[in-house]
């Protein structure tokens, strides 16, 4: 299969929109960090060498490496999303006939669950790092494309609540309680500071 990334915005969209379980909810929410992240870029791009933002330049233009590099791995994370779900389904189709079918084919089950929440954390921590990128274009950047940066923001943050409940359902099925309170606390943090950063983007608008 051709990586997602590739694919064309109505053919990503219509695969989407069909019976299949992949790209889902945590792939979307990859492509939306993705997006937040461009959004970045742009805003950055519209304020270099800019009149009257002459004193932002350097501070736009390491915004903008760094915005750039979230957008191209964050894409990548469309893939893996769907790749850790595929992980998955191929354990639950392992032989169980004996005991030590079973146990391996309960192991990589576990394995595969860690890696379907691993996934979708980065994700979350990708967007947190986007969000912060955006609260610096929404306070710094060409006033012109405030409304782009705030777009950025909530797009960010609906990016890591999306990947976070993508961590959590699969959590479920996991039996390593450290592990299950580890990623708990992670998904917390992460949501609280998302909603930090996009309500000091929001204040912004009151500039």
């Amino acid at each position: 299969m051709m990586d997602f990334k590739y694919y064309t915005l109505q053919d990503f969209s219509d695969l989407t929109a069909s019976s299949s379980p992949a790209p889902g909810g945590g792939s979307i929410s990859a492509m939306t960090a993705s997006y937040a992240a461009a959004l970045v870029c742009m805003v950055a791009e519209l304020t270099i060498g800019k009149k009257g933002y002459e004193n932002v330049n350097d501070i736009m233009s390491d915004l903008l490496n760094k915005a750039d590099t979230l957008r191209k791995d964050l894409l990548d994370n469309i893939q893996k999303d769907s790749s850790s779900f595929d992980g998955y389904m191929l354990a639950l189709k392992l032989p169980k006939n004996t005991d030590e079918e079973k146990r391996l084919r309960q192991d990589a089950m576990q394995e595969a669950l860690k890696n379907a929440c691993n996934v979708p954390l980065d994700v979350a921590k990708k967007s947190i790092e986007v969000l912060k990128l955006s609260k610096i274009v929404c306070e710094k950047g060409n006033k012109n494309t405030l409304s782009d940066g705030l777009v950025s923001a909530y797009m960010a943050r609906s990016a890591a609540l999306g990947a976070i409940q993508n961590v959590l359902i699969n959590l479920a099925g996991i039996k390593n309680e450290s592990f299950v309170t580890s990623m708990k606390n992670e998904c917390k943090i992460i949501k609280n500071r998302a909603t930090e950063l996009e309500n000091a983007c929001k204040t912004t608008l009151k500039q």
